[in-house]
């Protein structure tokens, strides 16, 4: 079996011209739905095709993805890129304002990585994840995301929750 992170590898000087399309409007959508901003962290940035797109808003950005081969491919130099997984996120405590991850944690230990995301993001932090609708661990992430409004996209689902807003 072939672990993501070394397919990923695998696929990274073609992945924009076969997902940037698809990933772009992922980004688009997330934008509609919560406005992410401060200091970002995006999990499974791969080639930062989608985490550009954040520019915009945020005023520093983070890009993590376990593959090196694909954050090579960034081309930004506006946008720290940090090799790592979402089980094992590289930083301290309560220090992202917003988070984000498109359609990239179902490669990941689910529970471990949500405790990971709520780990680094500030108490009243913006989070925005998204899961394939098809995914097999889409049941697993509904029951851990269950607190966070959820949106249909095409072929996600997207939980998105603004803890600084009140209730």
């Amino acid at each position: 079996m072939v672990k993501s992170s070394d397919f990923y590898s695998q696929i990274a000087l073609g992945y924009n011209e076969l997902h940037a399309e698809e990933q772009l409007k992922k980004a688009e959508f997330v934008k509609s739905k919560i406005n992410l901003n401060g200091l970002l962290l995006d999990i499974g940035a791969g080639t930062c095709v989608s985490t550009k797109e954040f520019l915009d808003k945020a005023e520093r950005i983070v890009a993590l993805d376990p593959s090196k081969a694909m954050l090579l491919q960034c081309s930004s130099q506006e946008i720290l890129r940090v090799c790592a997984k979402a089980e094992k996120l590289p930083f301290p405590d309560a220090i992202f304002d917003s988070v984000v991850s498109l359609t990239a944690l179902h490669h990941s230990d689910l529970e471990i990585a949500f405790a990971e995301i709520m780990r680094v993001a500030k108490p009243n932090a913006k989070i925005a994840v998204s899961f394939l609708k098809q995914s097999k661990k889409i049941v697993l992430a509904k029951r851990l995301f269950r607190d966070f409004d959820c949106f249909e996209e095409a072929k996600d689902l997207v939980f998105a929750k603004d803890f600084g807003k009140a209730k």
